[in-house]
């Protein structure tokens, strides 16, 4: 690809290795895995393999283990199909104000229908705060939503101790874990977590496919697009089997080296940071100063307005962002920044998230950090 690509956390450019499985499926894995035939039952033990090897990255059962779209449709589907199971025990729901958009709008949409939100905030590193958290539990709290890994900032929260807090109150647990999935280890026993998402695209998989983990999903799980009894009769209509082996690829690649992965994250972050103190750049980070979410790094870069620098280093094919790319198009400014530093602050309008990926090499770094330094 010509260009610098630094944008990671948006999208990842499909592994090869992946592509291959996927030609062959389409070529070779033709059958319905509805059909009750040969080649249908085939794809049907296909399917079950990469359903049992899903759970079995995040000590999960593979029943509970729903394949969909992508991570806004299990986003969407989590909290929408809990809250009309529980909707008798309370309505009260808790997230924060920082979500990807895909759990912020469904929320929104759910105050219109009477339930009432509290949506906590952020420091200045990216986290909630806990004791906010145990203080807006109520007796008719029913689920509560907060991410793992922040797209924006790159801030962790701690996934295990709101998960010991929520199931000594016996509360559904629901976290997005898009950005960390397969990026930090996972254990839905471990945690206390009832149910997450995650999207394909964003370890070098196909774009179109993800899963959803739903604890119980069998008993408690109702089905939300109906017409067939697919995925355990909770998603109804044919699975695209190739996307699903691609998924399934880009999986056993990713698990395997995960802390491989992760030391070479933080060594391309830190290099940046090393490399723009020495060229002079007045950045300073939003979110955590030391890496968490080693992938995603956003910087402030004081009277730099974003949507310029954007401009400027479009036309010189350098791509990142200044937010989540399902809001970057929007002129609206960030959510997540707003919540850290308040709607006033320059920093909501003079910020850039660069986000990396093992393609990313130390040239690269050099090769932007080059660029910024002529617009500085």
């Amino acid at each position: 690809m010509k260009g610098i690509y630094l944008d990671y956390a948006a999208t990842t450019p499909v592994d090869p290795e992946v592509i291959e499985v996927i030609s062959q499926a389409m070529r070779d894995d033709f059958g319905n895995a509805s059909s009750l035939y040969k080649i249908g039952r085939e794809s049907k033990q296909k399917l079950e393999s990469v359903r049992r090897q899903i759970a079995d990255t995040l000590n999960a059962s593979a029943d509970d283990i729903i394949i969909t779209s992508g991570g806004t449709e299990s986003n969407d589907s989590a909290i929408n199909q809990t809250v009309a199971r529980l909707s008798e025990q309370g309505k009260h729901l808790i997230t924060t104000a920082a979500e990807h958009s895909s759990v912020y709008q469904t929320m929104r949409h759910l105050e219109t229908l009477g339930f009432e939100v509290t949506y906590l905030g952020f420091d200045e590193e990216g986290h909630i705060n806990f004791d906010e958290l145990v203080d807006s539990l109520r007796s008719d709290t029913i689920l509560v939503s907060i991410m793992a890994g922040n797209n924006e900032v790159g801030s962790l929260q701690d996934i295990q101790a709101i998960g010991d807090l929520l199931n000594e109150r016996d509360i559904f647990f629901h976290t997005d874990t898009v950005q960390t999935y397969l990026n930090i280890p996972l254990d839905v026993e471990k945690m206390h977590i009832d149910a997450l998402s995650m999207s394909a695209h964003k370890i070098f998989g196909p774009k179109g496919i993800g899963f959803m983990y739903y604890r119980n999903a069998k008993a408690d799980f109702s089905p939300y697009v109906r017409g067939g009894n697919q995925e355990n009769k909770h998603r109804a209509g044919t699975e695209a089997l190739p996307l699903i082996l691609g998924m399934s690829k880009a999986i056993e690649k990713q698990y395997v080296q995960m802390d491989k992965h992760q030391a070479h994250l933080k060594a391309l972050r830190q290099y940046f940071l090393d490399g723009a103190k020495a060229r002079g750049l007045n950045f300073k980070i939003n979110g955590p100063l030391q890496a968490e979410l080693a992938h995603v790094l956003n910087i402030y870069w004081p009277g730099h307005a974003s949507d310029q620098v954007l401009i400027k280093l479009d036309l010189r094919d350098a791509y990142l962002s200044a937010g989540s790319a399902c809001t970057a198009g929007s002129l609206e400014p960030s959510r997540v920044l707003i919540s850290m530093y308040g709607v006033d602050s320059p920093r909501v309008h003079e910020s850039l998230r660069i986000s990396f990926g093992d393609p990313t090499d130390f040239s690269d770094i050099d090769q932007i950090l080059d660029i910024f330094a002529s617009i500085n």
